[in-house]
């Protein structure tokens, strides 16, 4: 990669917000704002157990990653209808678009919303709408990504699988998403490979709270093509030179790590640490309305307290369309705007 002309730490902010860049790790329920929250409960003549706006808001305190899940899956219940889904996904496109995020890969999932009386067929038609109508006004692609809830039995995910083959052309790939400690990747086995069998691509969520052998697990077990989280594969050498070697990619989110406190602050990241590895992370931001920002606040914020540099950036951003599940010629086509980025910018 070529070398990048230094920017001052004044310019280096404009710089994170300006760049093109892809998103690869953000779970669309994770970004229904407090706001559209209120807005769909009134649509559909439900109550939201808080006062208002800033009293939700409020509650955005976590003490660990089932602390944030359930208040996570209560704020779902207001999500009725395909335009519901559709509402929420299109406000996600249009703030990715002015992040000048290029292309999106978004993780949903359909047990929460069966789990209340809402079809699989409602929640992926109204998504992908969204994701159609981003292509044709916003000018950018976006592809969905259906997780299976670990907490859940492998059984109840096979059966989110099924629900979902009359709408495979509308879905990138599986994930496996939710809590993650007691619920090894190992679990899901065979609804990975039978998901593999229908042509998807793997992913799913290792080593955030969980030890290096749920990614081991992950990549051997499941045979995922990519890695959600990742950020404790650096306890562990042997795994990190395997993941080097590979070039399996990690979705690092770094404001969600703060705000679930897998670090006690951000200074204390290990995302400088993992690219001078060699590890393929991005920069992604998970749940963003509940995590305190979206994907250029995790660019900001992280560059600023971990010291990193316009270098940093461009591998990010490199990394992050290597890592998509664009075909080559969409990628080449991103990496080139990516590479006519840094020579112009000023």
């Amino acid at each position: 990669m070529n070398t990048v002309k230094p920017i001052s730490a004044q310019q280096l902010p404009q710089l994170l917000r300006a760049m093109p860049k892809a998103e690869l790790h953000m779970h669309i329920e994770g970004s229904l704002e407090p706001e559209l929250m209120f807005a769909l409960a009134a649509r559909n003549g439900l109550t939201v157990p808080y006062a208002d706006v800033e009293a939700l808001r409020r509650a955005y305190v976590f003490g660990n990653l089932q602390e944030f899940l359930d208040v996570y899956h209560a704020g779902t219940l207001v999500l009725r209808t395909e335009q519901d889904f559709y509402d929420m996904t299109w406000a996600y496109l249009q703030r990715a678009a002015a992040d000048q995020v290029l292309h999106t890969e978004i993780f949903f999932d359909t047990q929460t919303h069966t789990g209340h009386g809402v079809s699989a067929e409602v929640v992926i038609h109204g998504l992908h709408r969204a994701c159609v109508d981003a292509r044709q006004q916003l000018g950018i692609s976006a592809g969905l990504i259906l997780c299976f809830l670990r907490h859940l039995s492998e059984a109840e995910a096979f059966e989110a699988l099924e629900q979902a083959q009359p709408h495979l052309g509308k879905l990138l790939g599986v994930g496996l998403a939710s809590s993650e400690l007691g619920h090894p990747p190992e679990k899901f086995a065979r609804v990975f490979a039978k998901a593999r069998q229908l042509g998807l691509h793997l992913v799913a969520h290792a080593g955030e709270e969980g030890p290096p052998a749920y990614i081991w697990n992950a990549l051997d077990a499941l045979k995922v093509e990519r890695i959600d989280h990742g950020v404790q594969a650096m306890q562990d050498p042997a795994l990190v030179a395997r993941l080097v070697r590979e070039r399996m990619p990690l979705t690092v989110c770094p404001l969600s790590n703060l705000k679930l406190r897998v670090f006690p602050t951000l200074a204390q990241h290990n995302l400088g640490a993992m690219l001078k590895a060699g590890l393929v992370a991005t920069v992604n931001s998970d749940d963003p309305a509940y995590f305190g920002g979206y994907v250029n606040e995790n660019f900001t914020q992280t560059f600023a307290a971990l010291g990193l540099t316009a270098q940093h950036a461009r591998q990010l951003a490199h990394n992050s369309f290597e890592a998509s599940f664009c075909d080559a010629s969409t990628k080449r086509a991103y990496q080139h705007r990516l590479a006519e980025f840094f020579e112009t910018f000023e």
